[in-house]
């Protein structure tokens, strides 16, 4: 991409400059034999899935990670290739598709080596490239500690156009949590809880719990290593556990086909996080872990309660321990029924029922519509998986402050939540919430006017915690005119609602109420829109305009910049003025030419 002359005449030798991809490869050595390819096991992973897919774009993406990360190394030794690779089989054992797989090869290429944005676009399009820009990081050094908030709030953004960009994220983490050993007890302390504090929780917000199970065990593994080894210990051990399941199993079967219900039955033992978390409740000192099946039938969702009714006239149900998830899902679209059961030999036995499409949810999340693509269905923009994400998409265009809006995220994704009834809809809040962040949950106008609220039938305090299942009617100063007999308080929200309500949203927008008069912030991102049109304006001083970012990119670069945000960032701050930018590039340009 170049600048455009005066004459029309192309400016800098851009295309002198750019390698094609067909030029990168062929300065490759020739493909190792399939006993020591490194891309022989991602692509049999890959096929597994999605027979059809193209190998072939696999190993192009790999080559070309190889080359840019050839001479760097991991702190374990390793060629730091070895992580990429890593990143993209656990994609490709998710079931992910070959877009994402390829961004995984090359997703720190852009960050840490010399392998530009605009060269990925060139040869792998612009689906990858957003991907790999989703996850790359601002840099530390010129951003100092708003680089941490800047880059969650530009890898959310990026995920509200393709989720694909969350998984790729947590596929690394995951990885880099597998190879925390090689650092000191501080650094995995540190690293363990940054994960359960944000990726964990967001791991299970968009359901991936064949993933977030694994993240659940390994920062288990480094925030409480004695508890690990206590329970890796016990589950090695357990006595006569497998041939109880078995016959568990063997009963249940047995039954099922006597009642005409077609399933399969399988062990379902609980892993090493969730044994450790029911223990730590129980407050006991010895591993809490029951025995657990899983029952998934061939049919329709009434087969479900077939199969339950089965189970529990086979075995006595134990009071208070049924849960029906399928009538009433979790928020991140879980559904199964649960019941805890008397079993075999007087043992209690839980047991989880749900229809085969249940458990691909249950297991994959968001990830299922790439591993089981579905007919007319885009994965990576699925509406009824990304409500929770649109939600907080919606912080971050009320929220000028990066600082402010990765609390606000924090908060939600550490919070338990609740389900209540409000207008005909289930809205879904942190435990502990009042009618007023359900008000502004309905929308900012009825959360600012909120004069008073019904639970259940009745007038309650608008500091009320509210529970699951409640039914909740909101009033406003129009409603108390007609409705109720209230004295109309002056509009707007109170400052004392800062103090009970609990939605990150609610608190934003009563936040937003009191600082409307105040100069609003300005993002790093907005910085970046900014520096761009500021210097597209100078450069038309000079009759020169900007035809693509690449000359950009390329003075980012002699200049000592990590990218080319980091100099547009630059321009908006005045750490450089827009002339100087300008007066250089033409220069560099002309050079060239």
């Amino acid at each position: 991409m170049d600048l455009d002359a005066p004459h029309g005449a192309a400016l800098g030798g851009a295309r002198a400059t750019e390698i094609t991809l067909s030029k990168r490869l062929r300065s490759f050595l020739s493909w190792p034999s399939a006993e020591d390819d490194p891309v022989t096991r991602l692509a049999r992973a890959h096929r597994a899935v999605h027979p059809n897919a193209d190998v072939g774009v696999l190993r192009r993406g790999y080559a070309i990670a190889e080359s840019m990360h050839r001479g760097q190394f991991r702190k374990s030794g390793e060629p730091y290739i070895t992580h990429p690779l890593a990143v993209a089989q656990i994609c490709a054992e998710l079931g992910m598709d070959t877009v994402t797989l390829v961004a995984a090869l090359l997703h720190d290429t852009v960050e840490d080596t010399r392998y530009t944005l605009q060269a990925l676009t060139g040869d792998f399009g612009p689906e990858v490239a957003h991907l790999v820009d989703g996850v790359t990081k601002f840099d530390k050094a010129f951003y100092g500690k708003a680089a941490e908030a800047e880059t969650i709030r530009k890898m959310i953004i990026a995920a509200g156009k393709d989720v694909r960009v969350l998984i790729i994220k947590l596929a690394d983490r995951l990885h880099n949590m597998r190879t925390l050993g090689v650092r000191s007890p501080a650094s995995r302390a540190r690293i363990a809880g940054a994960t359960q504090e944000v990726l964990v929780p967001l791991c299970d917000r968009l359901g991936i719990q064949a993933l977030k199970r694994d993240l659940d065990d390994v920062v288990l593994q480094h925030l409480e290593p004695e508890a690990y080894e206590l329970i890796d210990e016990h589950v090695k051990n357990r006595p006569h556990w497998a041939a109880y399941l078995d016959d568990v199993v063997n009963q249940t079967r047995v039954v099922l086909r006597r009642d005409k219900i077609v399933a399969t039955v399988q062990p379902r033992p609980r892993h090493y996080y969730s044994i450790w978390k029911d223990t730590v409740a129980r407050d006991q000192t010895t591993p809490f872990d029951l025995p657990r099946i899983v029952i998934v039938v061939d049919g329709p969702d009434t087969d479900c309660y077939a199969a339950l009714g089965s189970i529990h006239g086979l075995w006595r149900p134990v009071a208070g321990r049924f849960k029906d998830y399928i009538a009433a899902p979790k928020n991140n679209l879980y559904r199964s029924l649960h019941t805890t059961v008397i079993g075999p030999g007087e043992r209690v036995v839980e047991v989880l029922i749900r229809t085969s499409t249940m458990h691909r949810s249950a297991e994959y999340g968001i990830a299922a519509d790439f591993r089981y693509p579905r007919p007319g269905v885009d994965g990576a923009n699925s509406a009824e998986q990304l409500d929770w994400l649109q939600r907080v998409l919606n912080w971050e265009r009320e929220t000028a402050d990066p600082a402010q809006f990765l609390q606000s995220l924090r908060c939600d994704l550490a919070e338990t939540q609740i389900q209540v009834f409000a207008e005909g809809r289930q809205i879904v809040l942190p435990s502990g919430s009042t009618p007023v962040d359900l008000a502004y949950e309905l929308g900012p106008d009825r959360g600012d006017h909120c004069l008073a609220a019904k639970i259940n039938g009745r007038l309650a305090p608008l500091s009320s915690e509210l529970e699951e299942g409640d039914v909740v009617e909101i009033f406003t100063e129009t409603d108390a005119q007609s409705e109720l007999d209230l004295a109309v308080a002056p509009p707007g929200p109170r400052r004392e609602w800062l103090g009970f309500v609990k939605s990150p949203h609610a608190q934003m927008q009563i936040n937003r109420w009191f600082a409307d008069h105040q100069e609003p912030g300005i993002s790093i991102s907005d910085k970046v829109r900014l520096g761009r049109a500021t210097i597209g304006l100078t450069l038309r001083k000079h009759n020169r305009g900007l035809a693509s970012d690449l000359p950009l990119r390329q003075l980012a670069e002699q200049q000592g910049y990590p990218d080319l945000e980091t100099l547009l960032v630059a321009v908006v701050d005045r750490t450089i003025e827009p002339d100087t930018v300008v007066e250089q590039l033409i220069a560099m340009v002309d050079h060239q030419e």
